[in-house]
């Protein structure tokens, strides 16, 4: 589908461009002021999956916007005579990009990709000012039962304790019974979305704690074994990534101004720095 549209459009924009100029083995498909547009490069770009009808469609309009790029670059170009501004921030993009491409090869070679957790444990006790809460997490568990449900008595029992006896009671209670059952009690979750799960209440837990709730169709329970309001440290399991990606920034950092002056010296022993 895709060739026989490509070549459609081919037969259609280029019936006489082919033998003018070195093409260097690509199939041109339309010229504008002696620049081209080729087969492959609108073959790259067009999307899998589009009916003949789409196909069409799609590039046209890419054809259309190449063309229009081709003839404002050409208009902007004839009306600014003096390009050396212009020149300069080029130049400057592309060393600038070269060296960041050289880096992160360095780096990617070079640098340890893992940190011990030792390292990380040690980073984040001593910079805990720098991993603050910006909303309150919890840890605990979470079930929405029917009001009807059986054993309700026993489930007021089981969700008020983190004893694997009484999690694995509910576990097994949840598969028939719950509409809804969330285990958390190994991990920070933010507390606002678990208070969403319930109805609004006056008395939201802000500590650890438990509370049951009811509307006119379900129960609610809630045990909360550990809370963070908003503005406290950041637990170390929450703030690890964080703590890991602010240690692998000074990591880069440390080793590329080791490289620089790695390059000064030998430069300098070498005497390719020539101060006037």
């Amino acid at each position: 589908m895709r060739i026989t549209v490509l070549l459609l459009i081919s037969l259609f924009f280029c019936s006489s461009c082919a033998d003018k100029h070195d093409h260097k083995g690509h199939t041109p498909l339309v010229e504008v002021d002696g620049n081209f547009l080729y087969k492959e490069d609108l073959q790259a770009v067009l999307p899998e999956g589009l009916s003949q009808d789409d196909s069409l469609l799609f590039a046209e309009h890419y054809i259309r916007n190449w063309a229009e790029e081709v003839l404002l670059y050409n208009k902007a170009q004839s009306n600014i005579p003096d390009n050396g501004a212009i020149e300069k921030l080029v130049e400057n993009y592309r060393k600038a990009l070269i060296i960041h491409t050289y880096q992160q090869e360095l780096i990617e070679q070079k640098l340890m990709k893992e940190i011990p957790e030792e390292e990380l444990v040690k980073y984040y006790e001593e910079h805990k000012d720098l991993f603050k809460l910006d909303r309150p997490l919890m840890k605990g568990l979470f079930i929405k039962v029917p009001l009807t449900a059986p054993q309700l008595n026993n489930v007021r029992k089981w969700y008020k304790t983190e004893s694997q006896d009484a999690v694995d009671h509910l576990e097994k209670y949840s598969f028939q019974n719950a509409v809804k059952y969330d285990y958390f009690y190994d991990k920070w979750v933010s507390a606002d979305d678990v208070f969403d799960l319930i109805p609004a209440s006056e008395n939201r837990i802000n500590q650890k704690g438990h509370v049951e709730l009811k509307d006119s169709a379900f129960y609610y329970f809630l045990n909360v074994s550990d809370y963070r309001r908003a503005g406290e440290e950041e637990p170390y399991e929450f703030a690890m990534p964080k703590v890991r990606d602010m240690l692998i920034n000074l990591k880069q950092v440390a080793f590329m101004k080791t490289v620089k002056d790695d390059l000064y010296r030998q430069a300098v022993k070498r005497k390719k720095i020539i101060n006037y």
